[in-house]
């Protein structure tokens, strides 16, 4: 649009720019049991299942993160995300990229700029706030991509010595009047997760939040800890991954290379903030974990790490998706470090790709088969559309070693919905790997399933996975 203002018939002032028309809503309870609490969006009155990364600073050196912004939005559209969540402990975007997630169909939830801590409650803080609130929100709040402000990133948690997150000022009496008049149109939220004086009075327990950071001890991704969780939105999930091995060799020195056990560089660049190897030992504990031993070279431990990452993301996405209506969203921890690390990325700061890259893309397409867990000696398979368009096809199940074909049906998919579509006798003890293959029309597409209970064999799964192009 073009905006022009006149005065006396002469053109005094002109500004042009683009627009979106949209309207957004967010419902939600103060507590959930799992199933009679909410917390969705509706965008244009149609609930959207939310499937995206939170989004961390592009480059430890700020002054280079518009020259990383092409690359890494074209990721973003690539493995089929609809929302990133711009964490609080991240620094605010440029218009580029609003204006990239403007044009490309991708939710922004927007933290304030406040993480992981109790803020000052002075006045002079509340002031600074305030101002650094309204500019932004000034500053951003013409792009229909933005779906949310967001108080802080897990603030309330620190509030717990307090007795009652409720008294954290800054986000329940500060930023309201900020964000209700200089954008009265979009939903306040005033943390993630948020941890309300009713929540706590009734449960004293973060787990009857209704949208919930799910980190935990990081264990065997499929234990109670994930499964059993009551929050309908994931707004934080992650784990680790270990970079590629031409990577490893660009930021640690060639005789640090390996072994990683007792390495200085290795910590160094796992992030730990107090200088400990915990991050990297519990790399190694989710490889043997998963694989029962520890690979004896380091080709095939980065191979092992990768694909435990890799699988336990897929788990979490497919549980969001095949949980449907009870669970609506899911915002994991993350695409692209921002700096050389061992991390929970999926892509490493130079750009190579993880295993987990291609598992999550296809996770999170708008349509997709998938499976559920096994129960009562069925294993439940669900066909995922997120779309606004019904769905019919045929899909086959095959056993990846012995390319026996499983299942061979039609299913018909219904509308923005997960349909249950076929339940395989499976047992526990057994050690598969199913591929799950469908045709929609001209349209074609394969999944993958893990069967069984660790540990599994690294060279047979790195056999089917060449096999089957995973």
């Amino acid at each position: 649009m073009t905006v022009q203002i006149f005065r006396d018939g002469e053109l005094i002032h002109e500004k042009k720019d683009s627009f979106g028309l949209r309207s957004i809503v967010l419902e939600r309870t103060e507590t959930t049991d799992g199933e009679s609490g909410q917390f969705h969006f509706l965008i244009n009155g149609v609930e959207i299942l939310c499937k995206g990364s939170n989004w961390v600073p592009l480059d430890a050196f700020h002054s280079r993160d518009a020259e990383r912004y092409d690359r890494a939005l074209a990721l973003v559209k690539d493995i089929g995300c609809n929302i990133l969540r711009c964490w609080g402990g991240n620094v605010y975007e440029d218009h580029k990229f609003f204006d990239f997630c403007d044009r490309n169909g991708i939710m922004v939830w927007q933290d304030f700029a406040m993480a992981c801590r109790i803020y000052p409650e002075t006045e002079r803080f509340k002031r600074l706030l305030t101002e650094e609130a309204t500019a932004v929100i000034r500053k951003l709040r013409n792009h229909p991509s933005l779906i949310l402000w967001s108080g802080d990133n897990e603030n309330d948690l620190n509030y717990r010595e307090f007795d009652d997150p409720g008294k954290n000022v800054l986000t329940r009496e500060v930023l309201p009047p900020a964000v209700h008049l200089n954008d009265p149109g979009r939903p306040y939220l005033a943390g993630s997760p948020y941890f309300s004086s009713e929540l706590y009075q009734n449960h004293k327990s973060y787990d009857y939040a209704p949208e919930f950071h799910l980190w935990g001890a990081r264990d065997y991704f499929k234990s109670d800890f994930y499964k059993h969780s009551r929050a309908h939105f994931v707004s934080e999930i992650g784990y680790h991954g270990c970079p590629s091995l031409d990577s490893i060799r660009r930021f640690i020195t060639p005789e640090r290379v390996w072994p990683y056990q007792n390495n200085p560089e290795w910590i160094l660049h796992s992030s730990d903030q107090n200088g400990k190897d915990s991050r990297v030992m519990l790399m190694e504990k989710q490889v043997i974990q998963l694989f029962g031993k520890l690979p004896e070279t380091p080709e095939d431990y980065v191979l092992a790490s990768q694909i435990s990452q890799a699988e336990a993301k897929k788990y979490f996405i497919e549980r969001i998706r095949v949980g449907r209506p009870q669970k609506t969203g899911i915002i994991w921890w993350n695409l692209l470090d921002g700096w050389p690390q061992m991390s929970d990325a999926v892509v490493d700061y130079y750009f190579t790709k993880k295993v987990a890259y291609g598992y999550i893309k296809r996770a999170q397409a708008p349509f997709a088969i998938i499976a559920g867990e096994i129960k009562d000696w069925k294993l439940p398979i669900y066909a995922c559309n997120d779309t606004l368009t019904p769905r019919t096809g045929r899909f086959t199940v095959r056993d990846a070693e012995s390319d026996e074909i499983l299942w061979d049906a039609d299913f018909a998919a219904a509308v923005n919905a997960t349909t249950l579509i076929a339940k395989l006798p499976v047992f526990y003890s057994e050690h598969k790997l199913l591929i799950f293959e469908w045709s929609v029309g001209e349209e074609r597409g394969i999944n993958h399933y893990l069967c069984g209970y660790p540990p599994f064999d690294l060279e047979t799964y790195r056999r089917l996975m060449e096999k089957y192009h995973l």
